[in-house]
């Protein structure tokens, strides 16, 4: 089992076959969302992107919402997690119709434990709607993408990954190793 040890933005690295951690953070309907509530039923992905409504991170979660259904007979779920506080991750989810929940870390907490790099947060304007909004990110977490299994164990890790490709090749992960 892997201990992870924070200090700052640093972690200790969470690698394939080490357990996942249990995590839990407010999800873009406001409710809190935990990990331990789908664990031992599907294969979850877990995508870190760095800001919400910035182009390859709009890219990347277009593409996991126009693949729902496959990875849905895939036996898996997706859940995004950024630094976006809560109000900027209902935005985007709505502002790109995207089917999949969508988590909060501020601090940057759940990153840390996935031994995601962190960088500073920040504030970007955007139009909705019509109507200007200042999309705030209390971290901002490196793109990482990972496959926990329905034993809890982290089985594929991406620490390079193409906003463009990773739905689908997650996707390829798992049928090949379903």
């Amino acid at each position: 089992m892997l201990l992870t040890l924070s200090f700052g933005s640093f972690s200790q690295e969470l690698y394939v076959s080490d357990k996942a951690p249990l995590f839990s953070a407010v999800a873009d309907d406001g409710k809190i969302w935990k990990v331990g509530d789908y664990l031992g039923d599907k294969f979850i992905v877990v995508y870190f992107y760095p800001a919400a409504m910035t182009n390859g991170c709009t890219k990347q979660a277009c593409t996991y919402r126009d693949m729902k259904t496959e990875i849905d007979k895939a036996n898996a779920l997706v859940v995004g997690i950024s630094g976006d506080n809560a109000e900027g991750i209902q935005l985007f989810k709505k502002a790109n119709n995207l089917n999949f929940p969508l988590l909060s870390d501020e601090n940057g907490e759940i990153a840390k434990q996935f031994g995601v790099p962190l960088r500073d947060g920040g504030t970007i304007k955007r139009e909705i709607d019509g109507k200007s909004f200042d999309l705030v990110r209390g971290a901002t977490a490196s793109r990482y993408t990972f496959i926990i299994d329905q034993k809890g164990t982290v089985v594929y890790k991406n620490t390079e990954v193409d906003a463009a490709k990773d739905a689908a090749e997650i996707l390829d992960f798992i049928k090949n190793n379903s």
